[in-house]
């Protein structure tokens, strides 16, 4: 599987992941989530993405069940966090409660998943606690416009290391100049739908 730095992190993470929204719920199709989240990882699709709004948590349980035995250091694991959970406090909390439903001790980067009514200046203060504390190794936003990114870049004293954002062949508006931004300030681009429909196993990855 052909790798790239994301961002500014140092890791060199699969240009192909396994994102996780609208798992199904019922008992055989969860068995068949795992099982396929497992064959990814199996051929090298270590990148997995998440987050606590995915089925309320459902998600990141399945996920945890599907990696509970695998070696922890050879996965890319990303989460994020609601905006309405977004305050200093609710952050940290938010984090913890996807931690357990993980089983993981830290994640690989935590993002805001879109912006919300609390202050991004909180927001970003208590994911750089997070990175302080070991609880996540790098934190990033999700559907961010050059204005939020600037203004995210403000209150940051850490790198930003990732941007998830809505991009495919369908949806080209981010090239004209959401990734110029990205690139020239190595933040990753995440673009998830890739295929232009609710596909639950494909996040695309590239570093502009």
């Amino acid at each position: 599987m052909k790798t790239r730095e994301f961002g500014v992190t140092g890791r060199r993470v699969p240009v192909i992941g396994q994102g996780t929204w609208n798992f199904p719920a019922t008992k055989s199709e969860i068995e068949s989530a795992r099982k396929a989240l497992r064959t990814g990882v199996e051929h090298g699709m270590t990148h997995i993405d998440t987050a606590e709004m995915y089925g309320n948590g459902a998600s990141e349980e399945i996920i945890g069940n599907a990696i509970y035995d695998l070696p922890r250091r050879n996965l890319f694991i990303v989460s994020k966090v609601l905006p309405s959970n977004a305050s200093k406090k609710g952050t940290i909390a938010a984090c913890e409660r996807s931690l357990k439903r993980l089983g993981t001790d830290y994640l690989d980067c935590y993002l805001l998943h879109w912006r919300g009514s609390f202050p991004l200046s909180e927001t970003i203060e208590a994911l750089e606690k997070l990175i302080d504390d070991g609880k996540i190794l790098s934190l990033g936003v999700s559907n961010f416009d050059v204005d939020d990114l600037q203004e995210a870049l403000k209150f940051a004293s850490k790198p930003l290391a990732c941007n998830q954002i809505l991009y495919n062949l369908h949806t080209r508006g981010p090239e004209r100049n959401i990734i110029p931004f990205c690139e020239q300030r190595k933040i990753a681009v995440v673009g998830y739908t890739p295929f232009a429909q609710k596909t639950p196993f494909a996040v695309w990855y590239r570093r502009w």
